[in-house]
């Protein structure tokens, strides 16, 4: 065994990794525990200043991760174990990328004498992870563990923000050191060039017809406050990018809409047709811009100002006339302080909000359960401030065009298009904001990706609602098989268990809505009492999405 005897100056590497990240801010670590860290485990049970939530499987443990770094700005912290603790997280750490969210994994790893030997479980970690987070390494010398855990922080906060990963050899973490935590770091303040700003008021001052799409990376309380105040002074159409959509508030005068699967056509008319696009914190990915077609990355005819925190998002895909590296909040600022009478305010922000108002106002229909009507019922009986968790899924798309995402941050939802987000990430939501309505959405194949955690809801007397949207079927699948392959349906039907029945057996408050009026009713019910609470909403395949799509229609068209 090895020997941990020590003075009182030094500790073992784990107790060093756990004292590391607490001196950074660390308050909440994710877990499924595996025997690979087990000192670390026991390292944390001294240190009640961190919660330790023990989650069900590894993919919900990223997931969650993934979540509290998008509301805190900070790194989402989980642990798991190697070989298939490790892949089975993966996927968090895909989504904390492709999201730009701040996110460390830590990983239990074979001992350093078993490496190279294809020892049990072994997977070599760097390797595996390196093309999906910012950094991945290995920590080898205990005496080195503030430096790795402090490079870690910095990497994941500064510049675009993304996941690190890190593997921790068991035998390492039983040695014992007498070095001491670096102070906490903070994110690098980049302010934009005074030369650029003035630039880039010019050229919105001399455009007819300018559109803003803001959301993405680095984006926080400050950055919305002072963009919305700048962006309101001159009148400039404001869209948000895919699932950015608390990035301004939906009360903003100037607010055109989000884009993204199923947009506004108005609001795609608009922003063809402006002379100007702005885009803030948006990398302008596939999703936004529509297959990179709305704009095209050449964008003839436009303008495109882009503002990034990372040096290598600019001119990485789309040509670009005036780019601006620095921070969200920091341009948003200068933004709203900068008035030299160059702009002359346009009048297109207010007549974009009407038509996203029009749009966003759900008409009635003849399904029984009419899920638009449902999304303004719980707009009618819900706090404006409620956190929504999606995963992915044709679902989601009621709530994108229907729902009022006010407050900051009022919206978790991957932008990687992931299923299976949308429990944990309102398990992390519940954690970091108790006194808030947290309500998770899922589809009843996005659902059972990771309904498990529920188990992880009960046992941290988590706070929240869950909506489970079912149609009987991979959804969105079907929907793109019907417009390729009409009336050939393989492999897209789902037998579902009674997902109500499924929620009390975890503990949860449960109902079952087949209706509009069951679905007031129960929600009106979950209103009223606390805990875990589900809803099972049965609707008909051929309510497909919120822009009335069907089936039918697809198959006939």
């Amino acid at each position: 065994m090895t020997d941990t005897r020590r003075d009182a100056s030094s500790r073992t590497a784990a107790e060093l990794l756990a004292d590391c990240l607490i001196e950074q801010g660390c308050e909440r670590i994710f877990t499924v525990p595996g025997e690979s860290f087990l000192p670390v485990l026991d390292a944390l049970h001294d240190r009640p200043s961190v919660d330790l939530v023990t989650c069900r499987q590894e993919g919900g443990a990223a997931f969650m991760a993934c979540a509290d770094g998008t509301m805190t700005g900070q790194p989402g912290i989980a642990f798991v174990t190697r070989g298939p603790g490790a892949t089975n997280a993966s996927i968090g750490v895909h989504v904390a990328h492709q999201d730009s969210q701040p996110m460390i994994l830590f990983v239990g790893d074979v001992a350093r004498p078993m490496r190279d030997r294809e020892g049990f479980q072994e997977v070599d970690f760097p390797a595996f992870f390196g093309p999906i987070c910012k950094w991945a390494a290995t920590i080898d010398d205990p005496a080195r563990v503030p430096e790795y855990i402090a490079r870690a922080y910095a990497t994941a906060i500064s510049g675009r923000p993304g996941p690190v990963v890190l593997a921790l050899p068991e035998d390492m973490l039983s040695e014992v050191v007498t070095v001491s935590p670096r102070p906490a770091i903070a994110r690098p303040a980049q302010a934009p060039c005074p030369d650029a700003m003035q630039a880039m008021m010019a050229m919105i001052g001399d455009a007819a017809s300018p559109i803003a799409i803001i959301g993405g990376a680095g984006w926080n309380h400050k950055a919305r406050e002072h963009f919305q105040a700048f962006a309101e002074r001159i009148g400039l159409p404001v869209a948000t990018a895919f699932r950015r959509q608390d990035a301004i508030s939906p009360r903003s005068h100037v607010y055109a809409g989000n884009l993204g699967y199923g947009p506004n056509p108005k609001l795609i008319a608009r922003v063809q047709q402006a002379d100007l696009i702005l885009a803030v914190g948006a990398r302008l990915g596939e999703a936004t811009t529509d297959g990179y077609s709305v704009p095209t990355p050449e964008h003839p005819g436009q303008t495109l100002i882009h503002v990034h925190p990372d040096p290598e998002e600019l001119n990485r895909v789309y040509q670009t006339d005036l780019a601006l590296c620095c921070a969200m909040d920091e341009f948003a600022e200068s933004a709203a302080l900068w008035d030299d009478g160059t702009i002359i305010p346009f009048d297109a922000g207010a007549k974009a909000q009407r038509e996203w108002e029009d749009w966003a106002t759900p008409a009635p229909t003849d399904f029984p359960l009419d899920m638009g009507a449902c999304v303004s019922f719980m707009r009618d009986q819900l706090p404006s401030d409620s956190i929504i968790c999606n995963g992915a899924g044709n679902f989601s798309g009621w709530w994108h065009r229907f729902w009022r995402y006010d407050g900051f941050p009022t919206q978790l939802a991957p932008t990687a298009g992931a299923m299976g987000y949308g429990v944990p990430a309102a398990i992390a939501a519940a954690r970091r904001f108790p006194d808030r309505t947290v309500v998770a959405l899922a589809g009843d194949g996005d659902f059972l990706m990771n309904g498990q955690e529920l188990a992880t809801a009960v046992q941290h007397g988590c706070d929240m609602i869950v909506l489970v949207v079912d149609n009987s079927a991979y959804g969105t699948i079907r929907m793109h098989q019907e417009r390729e392959f009409p009336g050939r349906v393989s492999a897209t039907h789902l037998a579902n268990p009674d997902f109500a029945a499924l929620g009390a057996a975890f503990g949860a408050w449960s109902a079952r809505a087949e209706t509009t009026a069951q679905f007031q009713a129960a929600l009106t019910e979950a209103k009223g009492r606390t805990g875990l609470r589900l809803i099972h909403c049965v609707i008909d395949i051929e309510q497909l999405a919120a822009s009335g799509a069907t089936i039918s229609g697809l198959r006939n068209r």
